[in-house]
């Protein structure tokens, strides 16, 4: 395993991470739940993401439970959460005070923790002013119930604006962002975070690096009944991901994969990881074998030379770089 620092933290985060999302609580059974995070930490995976929203809090009841039973050491792991949907009243959502204080207490009982390492704004909120929503991050810093505080799905001006306010008041910034990012999702992380990375250092702890499994070459014949797309409520997701232009491309990347002997799966993940700002990939996987064969994606990334670089961004042909005039 890779280990890369989170931003300019001090804080060591895998390369790979292991996240809940759609799968604990909800897609697979807690056995397979605890047999894929045993493989992931035996595997040197050190980061374990989750959400006060996966499965209404039910993905955070599985991974405490699987936490409590391993008995890792408590430094030998990092684990996160995200607040922002609590609930459907009007104070159990957002970024206020109240929903950040108490979502945090309500997810740290949960995942039975005495701290979260990395905590989450899951999205920004319109309705909270910013120095609200830093202040309370701070002080949970400061009541030693996170270690550091972050975004996800921010703009890179609400994610400017959260670190100026922190400075001016002497207060702790968001240290890292959870973006979106894969081969077909880029021009936010490539282009709209440029001055993040370059000025602040931000780390980033990203999420659906294949593009909810259509890297995988799964959906190229349709949607699988027992994949993630096929699930009820998803049909967002489905509208999102899929289209006929990008199933095309998937199976011209399959072609450069094939001509380096390589999974589709493992030389998108690869490719993302040579992205040096991206800090970890948070994978998901429904069984043990799944994740076993994205871990092998680290033997790849030596595999992507400039020569099959310049191939794949030949077929993906949405390459986005910050303009300098």
């Amino acid at each position: 395993m890779e280990y890369r620092r989170l931003g300019r933290s001090g804080v060591q985060v895998s390369a790979l991470s292991f996240g809940s999302w759609i799968t604990f609580g909800k897609q697979v059974d807690n056995k397979i739940a605890r047999d894929c995070m045993a493989l992931a930490y035996e595997s040197g995976i050190n980061f374990f993401d989750n959400a006060e929203i996966y499965s209404k809090g039910q993905a955070e009841v599985v991974m405490g439970d699987i936490l409590k039973a391993l008995k890792w050491p408590r430094d030998s792991y990092l684990v996160s959460s995200k607040v922002y949907w609590g609930g459907d009243l009007p104070n159990q959502k957002g970024l206020s005070r109240k929903h950040i204080v108490e979502g945090c207490n309500a997810s740290l009982k949960r995942m039975q923790v005495d701290y979260f390492d990395l905590f989450f704004c899951h999205r920004p909120d319109l309705h909270t002013p910013m120095e609200e929503t830093v202040w309370s991050m701070h002080n949970l810093i400061q009541q030693g119930k996170i270690l550091y505080w972050g975004t996800s799905e921010w703009t890179a001006q609400e994610i400017q604006e959260a670190i100026m306010v922190a400075n001016v008041n002497n207060l702790i910034p968001p240290m890292m962002e959870q973006p979106h990012y894969n081969m077909f999702h880029r021009r936010t992380f490539e282009v709209d975070y440029f001055k993040l990375f370059r000025d602040h250092g931000m780390g980033t702890t990203v999420w659906s690096p294949l593009a909810s499994g259509l890297l995988t070459g799964k959906y190229n014949d349709g949607i699988p009944k027992n994949s993630r797309l096929a699930m009820e409520g998803f049909d967002w997701l489905v509208d999102k991901t899929l289209s006929a232009d990008r199933i095309e491309k998937v199976k011209e990347l399959t072609e450069i994969a094939d001509e380096i002997g390589v999974s589709i799966t493992n030389m998108a993940l690869a490719w993302c990881l040579k992205n040096p700002n991206v800090s970890t990939l948070i994978l998901g996987a429904s069984k043990p074998a799944q994740l076993k064969q994205n871990l092998s994606c680290l033997e790849v990334v030596d595999e992507l030379n400039s020569a099959v670089m310049e191939k794949i961004e030949k077929v993906l042909d949405n390459k986005r770089v910050y303009p300098e005039y």
